[in-house]
């Protein structure tokens, strides 16, 4: 078969491969913590290289998980909600699971083990699925609903991406949907170009909130130099059919990584870390702190299920 699937441990991660067998492609999911994407390798001049900027080992994984959040699965909410408190239809609730500085942070499933549904490969691609099934397990979020996420590796460096919530509540719920990957393209981020359909930037406060402003930022329209450029900001999207909604590239030694969504995915968080090594892309269905400001807010009604896709497209030369 032109596709194959496995499963192996690495440095103590039990992961679960997707791989072209005809390009080498190499797609890695770790579903125990999260689903989160470990690798996605192609080869380069005889090795394989790696643009999921993720963690080495099981123990640098226990270590660190709660404060890079490395490709983590971001649901119910996404980014930050401060003070962990939100209101709904009058009720006042708050989370128990808070970050070091007291907000609710990346949701509730960064660190819950998935179970695997399925495991599939044929001439045409691979996949994977993995499910979380969400039982009221912090006061902050007294509901219950399914988060069911599918990797799919496709010819040409294609990697398909698609999370189904469905809610098992009696009462509709409060629901965003996103991702936290951090990549890297070899070298500096400095060395990057980045462009992405936006020409507007929610105006964060000091607290990296939304304050309800919109500010005009054409900067990305265009591919732009990331050099010296520290991000830590909100965009919200424009779509054109066909096209990608955001590039990253590294000239020097041409690999570009395109991002396609759709109007599911309207937000692009974009964050630049300290150490320059990589730079993390996140497609969010509602902005930081929507549970208050209702901002790309979903009320998703009993028995009902929404689907969220992003496609990645990794290229050389």
């Amino acid at each position: 078969m032109s596709f194959s699937t496995s499963r192996v441990t690495e440095n103590d991660l039990s992961l679960v491969r997707m791989q072209d067998n005809t390009t080498g492609t190499i797609i890695s999911v770790l579903p125990q913590y999260g689903a989160l994407l470990h690798g996605f390798e192609i080869p380069i001049q005889g090795t394989l290289f790696n643009i999921i900027d993720n963690y080495a080992s099981k123990q640098e994984l226990q270590q660190q998980l709660q404060l890079s959040y490395k490709s983590s699965k971001l649901s119910p909410f996404v980014c930050r909600i401060p003070g962990g408190k939100y209101e709904l239809d009058g009720e006042q609730f708050e989370f128990d699971k808070k970050f070091i500085d007291g907000s609710a942070i990346h949701g509730l499933l960064y660190d819950k083990p998935f179970n695997v549904l399925n495991v599939f490969a044929d001439d045409q691609q691979a996949s994977v699925t993995l499910r979380y099934h969400y039982k009221r397990e912090d006061p902050g979020y007294p509901f219950e609903y399914v988060c069911e996420v599918r990797y799919t590796l496709h010819p040409g460096n294609r990697l398909l991406v698609e999370t189904t919530l469905l809610n098992l509540d009696d009462e509709d719920i409060p629901l965003a949907d996103g991702w936290h990957p951090y990549f890297t393209l070899g070298g500096s981020v400095d060395d990057y170009e980045l462009q992405f359909t936006s020409n507007s930037m929610l105006e964060f406060n000091e607290q990296l909130i939304p304050t309800g402003k919109y500010i005009p930022e054409t900067a990305f329209i265009s591919p732009a130099s990331m050099g010296g450029r520290k991000l830590d900001n909100c965009f919200m999207l424009q779509f054109q059919e066909g096209s990608p909604c955001c590039i990253l590239r590294n000239p020097k030694n041409g690999l570009t990584l395109s991002f396609h969504t759709d109007t599911g995915y309207s937000y692009l968080q974009i964050y630049t870390p300290d150490h320059r090594k990589s730079i993390a892309i996140e497609n969010l269905s509602g902005a930081p702190d929507c549970f208050n400001n209702g901002m790309g807010l979903m009320l998703l009604p009993p028995r009902r299920s929404e689907t969220f896709h992003v496609w990645y497209q990794l290229s050389v030369g």
